[in-house]
């Protein structure tokens, strides 16, 4: 099931502390950066926030801007929006703020939590997702039941923490703050556990008054059938180099990208690179990485186009290909139709090898975009 992009909201001191342990909340945003969240909040379809979030800061989380209220209504968008509650206990506060500011409010909980929150009188559409709380069941929710397709998340650390561990977090914004808390019983961002590998991604760094914002994008790919949100971002790269392909009335525009398990791109590649015009998007790939690279062994091969499994111009297929460079792990974003090869089926020549095929539908109307006039 799709999900929607999920960017992680906030602030913290320069040795990594949201809060310092003290009765009241430390501001450690100013007005600038205060402005700048209030225009990311009126980007987004919905904003979520744990309950330790609600019962320790007692949060409204509007938009404040009286103009980008008017312009989320000009848009045909709710003035608010939509707030998303996470509590496995559903022991929330029900005359708090959160339930009675802005517009609709969701509290994604437990099948008990439900009970205990109804029998509260909680002002939201209480929506029990099972036994326990699951972080995917949650998303599936929201974008497949509330249409959420941009979802912001203020906190707190521990749904952070979660979210960046189980691989669901799309896009960090961090405002670093030009304090020291040092209060070892102060709340962190990030608790411990296991994080994907690799190196985050800086998309951007800016100053916004005295704090600086970086965003940050992770990397590593998933494992298995197990989808990331990194494999979204690199298959959205794919889709991307299709776009680059010199047209043709005879062959598919496809891009591709081979990534190590850490999130080190290891090659690209489009079809009809360079002048060839029959090669295709994974072999010009794979053609620029080192055979002998243990890492292909572990890598994902993104491909905006299912791999062919048969073809006329080269000896062997991309599927084959793949499976002959070692690498077990492919992500599509479209299935091959029938148009030049009846019957194509490169997703089964790679499961019978041994390897794994993760389709995105998501991405489909973007691979299948350089194609139009094949397709239509």
């Amino acid at each position: 099931m799709p999900f929607p992009y999920v960017l992680l909201s906030a602030a913290v001191s320069l040795d990594g502390y949201l809060d310092d342990a003290g009765p009241e909340r430390l501001l450690l945003s100013g007005p600038d950066d205060f402005d700048r969240v209030d225009e990311v909040r009126a980007s987004a379809d919905a904003i979520l926030v744990g309950a330790g979030t609600i019962r320790a800061d007692n949060p409204r989380l509007l938009v404040n801007s009286p103009e980008r209220r008017a312009a989320r209504i000009a848009a045909g968008k709710p003035e608010f929006p939509l707030k998303v509650a996470v509590s496995g206990s559903g022991e929330l506060d029900p005359a708090a703020p959160f339930w009675h500011t802005g517009g609709g409010k969701v509290l994604c909980t437990t099948e008990r939590g439900a009970g205990r929150a109804r029998a509260l009188g909680i002002a939201a559409d209480v929506v029990a997702l099972g036994a326990g709380l699951d972080w995917r069941a949650v998303l599936e929710h929201l974008h497949g039941e509330r249409g959420v397709r941009r979802l912001m998340v203020e906190g707190g650390g521990s749904v952070h923490t979660q979210l960046l561990q189980q691989g669901l977090a799309d896009e960090l914004h961090l405002a670093l703050a030009p304090l020291l808390v040092g209060d070892p019983d102060a709340p962190r961002l990030f608790g411990p556990g296991a994080y994907p590998g690799g190196r985050l991604r800086l998309v951007e760094t800016r100053p916004v008054g005295d704090v600086v914002l970086m965003r940050y994008q992770p990397t590593a790919p998933g494992t298995g059938g197990t989808v990331s949100a990194a494999d979204r971002h690199w298959l959205a790269l794919a889709c991307d180099l299709a776009a680059r392909c010199p047209p043709s009335r005879t062959a598919f525009s496809v891009g591709a990208v081979v990534v190590a398990a850490d999130g080190t791109e290891l090659a690209r590649g489009h079809s009809r690179e360079g002048g060839d015009p029959v090669v295709h998007a994974e072999e010009a790939a794979l053609a620029k990485t080192d055979p002998a690279d243990p890492r292909l062994a572990t890598a994902t091969v993104y491909s905006s186009l299912e791999p062919c499994a048969r073809r006329a111009s080269r000896p062997a297929p991309c599927a084959r290909l793949i499976l002959d460079a070692g690498v077990r792990r492919v992500v599509t974003a479209w299935r091959e139709p029938d148009t030049f090869v009846p019957g194509a089926d490169g997703s089964g020549v790679l499961s019978a090898g041994g390897a794994t095929v993760v389709l995105l539908p998501g991405l489909e109307a973007r691979a299948k975009e350089p194609n139009r006039h094949l397709t239509d």
